[in-house]
C-alpha cells in the first residue's frame, strides 16, 4: 500500500530513447543482426522507429556505451559483441543497486568457480595449463606485495575460466568476480598467512587441472573459496552487509 492508502504507485513511462536501444539490443542478442553487420543509418532508424533524430542518437549512445554497437572508419553504425567486462560492469552495478550482500556473492561465486574449474579440468589445453603455472610462479615471486598478489589472483581465476572453454561460464562469473576478488587485497594485507594459503591453493588447482583431475580441482577450489570467507571474516568484515557498505567502510578506515 502507498502512503495515501492507494494500492498502486505512479507509473513512470519508459523514455523513447530507451525503447529504441532495447529494440536494437534484442535484435543483436538474438543474432538477427550479427556482429559486424550494419544496423542502419540514423536517418533510417528515425524513419523505422517513427521518432526524432535526438531520440535515436540517445538510444545509440546507450548501445555504444554497452559495447553492442560501434562506428566503423566511415562512421557507419555496426553491431558488435560486447566484451565480457562491459556486460559484467552492467550486472555488477545492478547487484550494488539491489544491495546484494557478500554472503550472497560468496555463495554464487563459489558455485560458479567450482563449475568452471570442473570444466577446466576436462578441457584445458597445454597452452592454458602453461599460463596457469606461469601465473603461480609469478605469484610466488610477488608474495611480498599484497596488491600484486591480488591482481595475479584475478588473472588466475580468469585463466581457469579460459581453460573451461565455456563462454556461458565465462560470462556468468564475470559480474561477481569484479566485486568479490578486489577484497582479496584487503584480506592479504590483514592476515599474514593469507598469501601462502592462496599460493598453495592456486598451485594445487593448477596441478589438478593439468592432470585433468576434476575431483581434486573441485576440492581445492572449494577450499580456496572457504578460505576467502574465513579470511574475510577474520579481517573484521561482516559478510551479511551489502557490498557497497563494506567497501565504503574500508575506504573510510584507511
Amino acid at each position: 500500500m502507498t502512503q495515501t492508502g492507494e494500492k498502486f504507485g505512479r507509473i513512470n513511462a519508459i523514455p523513447a530513447y530507451q525503447l529504441v536501444a532495447d529494440a536494437i539490443e534484442r535484435e543483436i542478442l538474438a543474432r538477427r543482426i550479427r556482429p559486424g553487420e550494419p544496423i542502419g543509418t540514423e536517418a533510417q532508424l528515425v524513419k523505422q522507429f517513427g521518432v526524432n533524430r535526438s531520440t535515436v542518437r540517445e538510444g545509440i549512445r546507450l548501445l555504444e556505451q554497452s559495447g553492442l554497437i560501434h562506428r566503423d572508419s566511415g562512421r557507419r553504425l555496426m553491431a558488435s559483441l560486447p566484451h565480457y567486462s562491459r556486460l559484467a560492469t552492467r550486472m555488477s552495478r545492478a547487484m550494488l543497486l539491489h544491495e546484494v550482500t557478500f554472503r550472497e556473492l560468496w555463495e554464487a561465486t563459489t558455485a560458479l568457480e567450482i563449475a568452471t574449474v570442473e570444466q577446466a579440468a576436462e578441457h584445458a589445453t597445454a597452452d592454458v595449463i602453461a599460463e596457469l603455472k606461469a601465473n603461480v610462479a609469478s605469484t610466488e615471486k610477488a608474495s611480498a606485495d599484497p596488491a600484486a598478489v591480488a591482481e595475479l589472483d584475478i588473472q588466475f581465476h580468469s585463466l581457469i575460466a579460459k581453460a573451461s572453454q565455456n563462454r556461458v561460464l565465462q560470462l556468468a562469473r564475470e559480474p561477481s568476480s569484479l566485486l568479490i576478488f578486489p577484497t582479496t587485497e584487503i584480506i592479504l594485507r590483514k592476515l599474514k598467512e593469507g598469501v601462502p594459503r592462496l599460493i598453495q591453493a592456486h598451485r594445487k588447482i593448477a596441478d589438478a587441472v593439468s592432470q585433468h583431475d576434476k575431483e581434486t580441482s573441485r576440492l581445492w577450489m572449494l577450499r580456496h573459496a572457504k578460505d576467502w570467507r574465513r579470511g574475510f571474516e577474520r579481517a573484521g568484515k561482516d559478510i551479511d552487509l551489502p557490498i557497497d557498505r563494506v567497501y565504503m567502510k574500508e575506504v573510510m578506515t584507511r
